[in-house]
């Protein structure tokens, strides 16, 4: 279980006073599916970012499992049980697809099983197992190749931003299967930042975001809905069924 109590993030600007990006979150996460979504710039990234220990926040509490991991490094968070995948993956010149996905595991593999975690998100193995991570790769298979490591990892939570970005190569309903899959494997939550109606709609939560704050919360079937109304406010989704 992950709860945050209380968290807020300010950032310093030039000629103003503290920009607020998040005020007095307040959640818990145990859930098999939870997706963040709502306006661009409402805090959902920051969020993101802040419990997987990327960015620090200005007040409030983080609790895993009734631990304090408040002052947790990335790494410390990791070894929690933790991931992030980035929107747009980084690139590591020199290291090969297999070495990312054996230090995901974090141990020796064979290149057979380095294969299998690629072929479940889409790429042929044979054709990534030995390139480097770098340039050469489209956004989409730097992608896939970042969602294969997180399912190699296996954690109890596992953070995904806007995982659908880059894969218009690959179905929907394939990257719904990883996530399945990955659940099935390790038991833990999967947290996705999204906007889109075919990732919110696996959610067991759905958590919406806007000015920094959260504006609702609850069961799919409870906030769904109102999400895909017309009118002022809820234009949330950026594409539909």
């Amino acid at each position: 279980m992950l709860e945050l109590k209380n968290i807020s993030y300010e950032v310093s600007e030039e000629s103003e006073k503290n920009k607020e990006i998040l005020k007095n979150i307040n959640l818990t996460l145990d859930e098999r599916f939870i997706a963040i979504t709502g306006p661009n710039g409402g805090g959902k990234s920051t969020l993101a970012k802040i419990i997987a220990g990327i960015v620090k926040p200005t007040s409030g509490s983080i609790l895993l499992d009734g631990k304090d991991i408040t002052d947790f490094s990335i790494t410390e968070r990791a070894k929690e049980g933790i991931s992030f995948a980035f929107q747009q993956p980084v690139r590591f010149k020199g290291i090969t697809v297999k070495d990312l996905i054996t230090y995901a595991v974090g141990h020796p593999i064979s290149t057979t099983e380095a294969c299998g975690y690629l072929s479940e998100v889409g790429l042929c193995a044979k054709d990534y197992i030995n390139r480097e991570l770098n340039s050469s790769l489209s956004g989409g298979e730097a992608k896939r190749i970042e969602i294969a490591m997180t399912m190699a990892r296996g954690t109890s939570f596992s953070i995904f931003d806007e995982p659908e970005a880059g894969i218009d190569l690959w179905s929907f309903q394939s990257l719904i299967k990883v996530f399945e899959k990955m659940h099935d494997k390790s038991g833990g939550s999967i947290i996705i930042i999204s906007h889109q109606e075919r990732i919110l709609n696996i959610a067991d939560k759905i958590v919406v975001l806007s000015n920094g704050e959260i504006v609702n919360i609850g069961k799919k079937d409870d906030v769904l809905p109102g999400l895909l109304m017309d009118g002022p406010g809820c234009s949330v989704l950026t594409e539909k069924l």
